[in-house]
C-alpha cells in the first residue's frame, strides 16, 4: 500500500515537473527572442544595465529549468543525489525570497528614493545614439501609461537640459509636439503610475506569491519523501 502511494507520488512528481520544465524552456525561449529581436525591452536604470526585461526573464527560464531537470530525473531514476540538489536548490531559492523582502520592507524608502534617482539619471541618456532600447522602453510607458517622467515631465528639463519633453508625453500626440511649451504634456510621474498599479494589483501580487511558496514547500515535501523512502529501503521500488 506504501509502495503503491510512494509510486504514485513519484510519477505526480515527475508529470508536475516535466509541465515546469516545459515552461522554463517557454520562458527561456522568450527572453532570447526578447534580447535579439525587440530592443524596446531595455533596462530603465544606468547603474544596472543587464537589468532588463530579456534578461529577467531568460535568467526566471534558467532556473525553473534547472529545479525542473534536477525534480524530474531524480523522481524518474530514483536517485537521492538529484532529489537532494533539488531540495538544496528550492530551499535556497526559498531563503533568497525571504531576505530580499524582509530587505525590501525594512529599507522601502530607501530603495524607493534611490530608485527614482536612478531612474532620472537614466533620462539623461535618452538621446544617445548606443541606448535605443532605453528609449523605446520609456515612449512605450509614457504613451501606454500616459505619465511623463519620474515624477513630473519636469525631469526631462533637467535630463536634457532644454524645456522639451519626448512626444509621447503629449496629450495630444504628433511629431515634435514635446518641443511646443504650449502643449498640454501628462501631469502624472511614471514611478506614481507604478506605485498605483501595485496598489491596485496588490491582492492578485499577494496570491501568485501565494502559490509559489506553496508550490516550493510542496516540491520540497515531496522530494523529502522520496529521499527518506529510497534511504530507508536501499534500493528502488518496482514502478
Amino acid at each position: 500500500m506504501a509502495r503503491g502511494c510512494l509510486c504514485c507520488l513519484k510519477y505526480m512528481m515527475f508529470i508536475f515537473n516535466l509541465i515546469f520544465w516545459l515552461c522554463g524552456c517557454g520562458l527561456l525561449g522568450v527572453g532570447i527572442w526578447l534580447s535579439v529581436s525587440q530592443g524596446s525591452f531595455a533596462t530603465f536604470s544606468p547603474s544596472f544595465p543587464s537589468l532588463s526585461a530579456a534578461n529577467m526573464v531568460i535568467a526566471i527560464g534558467a532556473i525553473v529549468m534547472v529545479t525542473g531537470f534536477l525534480s524530474c530525473l531524480g523522481a524518474i531514476k530514483e536517485n537521492k543525489c538529484l532529489l537532494l540538489s533539488f531540495f538544496i536548490v528550492l530551499l535556497i531559492i526559498l531563503l533568497a525570497e525571504l531576505i530580499f523582502l524582509i530587505l525590501f520592507f525594512v529599507y522601502s524608502d530607501k530603495v524607493s528614493e534611490n530608485a527614482k534617482q536612478d531612474l532620472k539619471d537614466g533620462l539623461a541618456l535618452y538621446n544617445s545614439e548606443n541606448n535605443i532600447g532605453l528609449r523605446n522602453a520609456w515612449n512605450i510607458i509614457q504613451a501606454e501609461w500616459k505619465c511623463c517622467g519620474v515624477i513630473a515631465y519636469t525631469d526631462w528639463h533637467e535630463a536634457l537640459k532644454e524645456k522639451v519633453v519626448p512626444d509621447r508625453c503629449c496629450q495630444e500626440h504628433y511629431q515634435n509636439c514635446g518641443r511646443n511649451s504650449t502643449n498640454l504634456f501628462w501631469n502624472t510621474g511614471c514611478f506614481e503610475k507604478v506605485e498605483e498599479w501595485l496598489d491596485e494589483n496588490k491582492h492578485l501580487l499577494g496570491t501568485i506569491g501565494m502559490v509559489i511558496l506553496v508550490v516550493q514547500l510542496l516540491g520540497m515535501a515531496f522530494s523529502m519523501t522520496l529521499f527518506h523512502h529510497i534511504h530507508r529501503t536501499g534500493k528502488k521500488y518496482d514502478a
